[in-house]
């Protein structure tokens, strides 16, 4: 099993065999939280004027999403997992998610064109994306750190293509030193400007969280549309010690 580290826009555009997708802050963080509140499926679109017009069809659809961070106007809320999980498990049973942000659901729907498998990934998502991928075994796999807003590198998703490699048996990796030049790093900063409220102080205690979730998304297209489904992994597979 080959497994390559690159990241930001162009890192999306040469994933080829399973392409691990990693968007830490905040994109595939929230994504596994709606499912965990009982969403059905989301939809991942490149634009908000897609958005709006899929929900001028289906009125109950819920819009998520960000433009360079910031909520759009219109949208029900915000790329903020600490305001997802606010709103419960009884706002979202049963509804369609469309989610919009500026890196990892951009670098999803790029993915899409040239890799065999396209795999939002996260922190929450590491262990069962490592487990899924080990029980495969497919013969390339991709890890692609999206970075911010596809042009800069962020230490959060550079350190999780670390972890999930690690996992995989490729390469060492230092948790501790991973939150330290995280939490320090303007990515993660920026949440305690309380000049940004777009940027919850809650979201990267949520964002750096292991191994939250037993299964795993998956984004494939759906005629016009790109869809993320969930896959439950059940098997308990070894990984290297963190």
């Amino acid at each position: 099993m080959d497994v390559t580290h690159t990241r930001l826009l162009e890192g999306a555009q040469t994933a080829r065999g399973v392409a691990v997708i990693i968007d830490v802050f905040r994109a595939f963080t929230c994504e596994p939280l709606l499912f965990s509140l009982g969403i059905e499926k989301s939809i991942l679109v490149a634009t908000p004027e897609e958005a709006f017009a899929l929900k001028e069809k289906k009125n109950e659809l819920v819009l998520i999403g960000e433009v360079e961070g910031i909520p759009i106007e219109g949208f029900d809320l915000g790329n903020s997992p600490s305001e997802i999980l606010k709103k419960g498990r009884a706002f979202f049973e049963g509804k369609t998610v469309v989610h919009r942000t500026s890196s990892g659901v951009q670098g999803v729907l790029t993915a899409l064109d040239v890799a065999d498998e396209v795999l939002p990934a996260s922190y929450a998502l590491a262990g069962s994306i490592a487990r899924y991928i080990l029980a495969k075994q497919p013969p390339r796999v991709s890890l692609v750190s999206m970075g911010w807003a596809l042009r800069h590198s962020a230490p959060e998703d550079e350190w999780c293509g670390r972890y999930i490699a690690h996992l995989l048996g490729v390469g060492d990796y230092n948790h501790n030193e991973a939150i330290k030049e995280i939490i320090y790093n303007q990515t993660t900063q920026k949440f305690f400007d309380p000049e940004k409220p777009h940027f919850p102080p809650e979201d990267p205690i949520m964002c750096l969280q292991l191994n939250v979730h037993n299964f795993v998304l998956r984004a494939e297209r759906a005629g016009d549309s790109v869809v993320v489904k969930k896959i439950d992994v059940w098997q308990p597979a070894t990984l290297p010690e963190r």
